[in-house]
């Protein structure tokens, strides 16, 4: 059996990795993070790492559980309004994986809610 849980989460490390350092480059114009950039990072990779979903993670942005303290969340979402839309030209590929992920949830949403009634 695949670890999936490991895989997924490692895989979401590495794009918002990627994400806070495309934002500080344009942002804060240096060669390498800057302090903020730089615990925002380490925020977000505790945050995973400590995910209470574990295998069954779904996307960070179709979760019910917010984790990030109310001033994180502010700083990864102003991060990913900006980049967001750039990762089709950035990471094409990224952007493809996540689109299918977020579809597959929702639809097992769906199906789960149909048998509920």
């Amino acid at each position: 059996m695949r670890k999936k849980t490991k895989n997924r989460i490692e895989n979401e490390k590495r794009v918002v990795a990627f994400m806070i350092e495309h934002y500080c480059r344009k942002h804060h114009r240096e060669n390498r993070l800057c302090d903020e950039c730089r615990s925002l990072s380490q925020y977000s990779e505790a945050k995973l790492d400590k995910c209470i979903f574990g295998q069954d993670k779904p996307a960070c942005s179709s979760c019910r559980v917010h984790c990030y303290q109310p001033e994180m969340r502010n700083k990864i979402k102003k991060v990913m309004k900006y980049v967001g839309p750039r990762m089709i030209f950035l990471k094409p590929i990224e952007i493809i994986r996540h689109f299918f992920h977020g579809n597959r949830e929702k639809i097992a949403v769906a199906k789960t809610k149909k048998f509920v009634k």
